[in-house]
């Protein structure tokens, strides 16, 4: 009897092992995943190499806003990260390194610190929308224009184009790795 019941605690924890793996394989697919930044071009917000954790269904409840951190899927092989600019309909345009929108200029304090250590050169030089391979005058519907936050060395829709919103991942708030950067982004 003794050998039963070893042998029947011992299947009940394979499968509690079991179930334990199948939930978490469930919530890294569907819910939440880490991620590492890979290069520079959202410095200084993320700097190469941190390790964050990537929210996949928060915009199953709601729409992506102005100024998110997203993931989305670049190339078959390869994601990006990018800040959120100009959500479909949108007019963007960049004169005198300052943002607008729709006519309406906005300030980015996320920026402040690159800004700072600028001497007459912007760090974002004027362009409008039309100009990018967007190539139209507002942001089409379904799409999203990004842009990294390190504006002088970042690969972003002033070079790929809009984004398709059925395209991105997830957003990316939470750092976790280095402990000394941990917390939510700007």
């Amino acid at each position: 009897m003794g050998r039963k019941r070893k042998k029947s605690k011992l299947l009940e924890g394979i499968k509690t092992i079991a179930v334990a793996f199948a939930i978490a394989g469930v919530i890294r697919t569907f819910v939440f995943s880490p991620i590492i930044v890979d290069g520079q071009s959202m410095m200084p917000t993320l700097q190469n190499e941190d390790k964050m954790i990537l929210n996949k269904l928060d915009y199953k409840f709601k729409e992506p806003e102005r100024f998110d951190i997203i993931v989305f899927h670049a190339t078959e092989d390869e994601d990006y990260i990018k800040r959120i600019i100009g959500l479909p309909g949108d007019r963007i345009e960049y004169k005198d390194d300052t943002l607008y929108v729709n006519g309406k200029a906005y300030e980015e304090p996320y920026l402040d610190q690159y800004k700072q250590g600028l001497s007459s050169i912007p760090l974002t030089r004027s362009f409008k929308l039309e100009d990018t391979p967007v190539g139209s005058e507002t942001v089409p519907e379904g799409y999203l224009f990004v842009m990294g936050d390190n504006r002088r060395n970042s690969k972003d829709s002033r070079l790929i184009g809009a984004v398709p919103i059925d395209q991105v991942v997830g957003d990316a708030k939470i750092i976790y790795w280095p402990i000394k950067d941990a917390g939510i982004t700007e």
